[in-house]
């Protein structure tokens, strides 16, 4: 049950990473696809380097302090995505738009000067697709090693990621542009709740905390969170009404980001 889980969570998270991913390297390749594939393959080649010296260095560490560091780490990141997405879904944040992105970045590279340089071509390409591939990468590289690892399944949790990567560049590929229709705050709010559900239960085994159930706690867990989340939704949706002179005004939530 936990190695489906791992795979599922895993993979959503790799999809929405490549999407943003996806996204840029789109807009760099208006400049030029040579340099732009150069520029990706050098930050792939550069996350791989980060995994094979990471991942035996956090294999190192033992398993307890190991599950309270992963289950920490996995709140924070957890959180934040769960964050994002309840106030996207509850209309006090804007959906992300992939649409918007790309005619942003298109415009940037458009507007930049031409550099050529040995090798690569075009530097302007060639940086902004290695930037975008390694930002977003390193998020699935801490996803990867930390679920693996926690795991003893790096192997499960290296597929799901390789599944959802070549899964996006080949619809990337095929449509030649974003995936605008990909239902992104979706997937992050039911990443965000599995990832905060795991921190729990990782971060509580690590603390010294015996789940009843084992690994069936989880079943408890994830439910948990996601009914905390959708209360959340619920009670920050901007509901509140002035009736003023029979006229009704909606209030908008500012503050919240």
């Amino acid at each position: 049950m936990v190695s489906v889980a791992l795979f599922v969570a895993v993979f959503l998270a790799c999809i929405v990473e490549a999407v943003e991913a996806l996204t840029i390297l789109l807009a760099a390749g208006t400049r030029g696809w040579r340099s732009t594939l150069i520029g990706g393959a050098a930050a792939v080649i550069t996350l791989t380097v980060i995994v094979v010296v990471l991942g035996p260095a956090i294999s190192a560490i033992p398993i307890s302090y190991l599950r309270l560091l992963v289950g920490g780490l996995l709140l924070v990141f957890g959180v934040g995505w769960l964050r994002k997405a309840i106030m996207r879904a509850s209309g006090l944040k804007a959906l992300h738009d992939e649409d918007k992105i790309y005619a942003e970045k298109l415009a940037a590279a458009r507007a930049a000067s031409a550099e050529k340089r040995p090798l690569v071509g075009d530097w302007y390409a060639f940086t902004l697709s290695f930037k975008g591939v390694l930002l977003e990468g390193l998020e699935v590289v801490f996803i990867v090693l930390t679920f693996g690892t926690n795991q003893h399944n790096v192997p499960l949790a290296a597929l799901a990621a390789g599944c959802a990567v070549l899964l996006i560049a080949g619809l990337g590929m095929a449509v030649r542009s974003p995936l605008a229709r990909v239902p992104e705050n979706t997937m992050k709010f039911v990443v965000g709740v599995m990832l905060t559900g795991f921190g729990i239960f990782w971060g509580g085994e690590g603390a010294g905390v015996v789940w009843p159930g084992s690994d069936g706690a989880l079943l408890v867990l994830i439910p948990a969170v996601l009914a905390i989340s959708l209360l959340y939704v619920k009670a920050l949706a901007p509901r509140a009404t002035f009736v003023e002179a029979g006229h009704v005004e909606t209030v908008a939530v500012e503050e919240f980001e």
